[in-house]
């Protein structure tokens, strides 16, 4: 148990110094999102609402829009990180052979490496919340909120890394993935309520997305950063019911793909 416990934390250590090891890109990553977000959603949304002083959009004013999509910049920082690239290049490359010998099979190293990545964009959101601090367009929050939206964005997180396993692992019969993430992105962004709130959407869409996973990747929790009554217990019961449908999947996906194996690559 302690030698494995060893081996989680030396794969996270080294995740994290991989995504450090570059400063400038680093930097790059720190300041990068959070000054495009600032010149791109900033001034869209100041635009649209200059035209229309005082009015509303789906029941949000000026403040109330740009707080949100600073929330929803925070999420996609904590929930949405990018692991199905390295899963499918493995498998591409014959690299997953070398997991069928180590003591370290193939999930447990890049779950590992997906966590050291995670607590490398907790800094980065952190900093990020900094940023819009000394710009003075940080949204008002109490130590709560944000204690508990950083927890129910990192619990998305793990939903998320299992659906980029997901599509990571189809390598075994796709040559390339990209398209794939690619498409998942677009309807994900556009599902979840990270380009414009759910208020905008029909009303009988929004009921039917509320079986799906999507509203509880961004929207959710964005009214729990801000403070919003949500329903806690429907929140986890969702994401958990779709997480654990995820796993069966790549269990399954996993042991087919295992079969066709010749380690092409290597």
């Amino acid at each position: 148990m302690k030698n494995n416990l060893l081996k989680w934390y030396q794969t996270i250590l080294i995740s994290w110094k991989k995504n450090t090891a570059y400063r400038l890109n680093f930097l790059l990553q720190i300041i990068g999102p959070a000054l495009v977000f600032f010149f791109i959603k900033y001034s869209l949304w100041n635009t649209i609402f200059s035209k229309n002083p005082g009015v509303k959009i789906g029941g949000y004013t000026f403040a109330a829009m740009i707080t949100y999509h600073i929330w929803s910049f925070i999420v996609s920082l904590i929930a949405q990180g990018h692991t199905a690239l390295n899963l499918s290049m493995d498998i591409r490359m014959g690299r997953i052979s070398s997991y069928l010998i180590y003591p370290f099979n193939f999930w447990e190293f890049h779950t590992a490496s997906f966590i050291g990545f995670q607590l490398l964009q907790f800094v980065v959101a952190s900093i990020s919340l900094l940023i819009f601090s000394l710009l003075g367009i940080l949204p008002e929050f109490t130590w709560t909120n944000l204690v508990l939206g950083m927890t129910c964005s990192f619990y998305v997180s793990l939903f998320w890394y299992t659906l980029q396993y997901l599509t990571g692992i189809i390598a075994f019969w796709l040559e390339e993935t990209w398209i794939l993430r690619v498409i998942l992105q677009i309807v994900t962004v556009f599902l979840s309520g990270a380009v414009i709130p759910l208020e905008l959407f029909p009303a009988w869409a929004v009921k039917i997305l509320e079986y799906t996973p999507f509203p509880y990747l961004t929207y959710y929790p964005i009214k729990i950063f801000s403070g919003a009554p949500v329903d806690l217990t429907n929140f986890f019961t969702i994401v958990t019911g779709w997480m654990i449908i995820l796993i069966l999947a790549n269990s399954f996906i996993w042991k087919r793909g295992m079969r066709l194996y010749t380690a092409a690559g290597m």
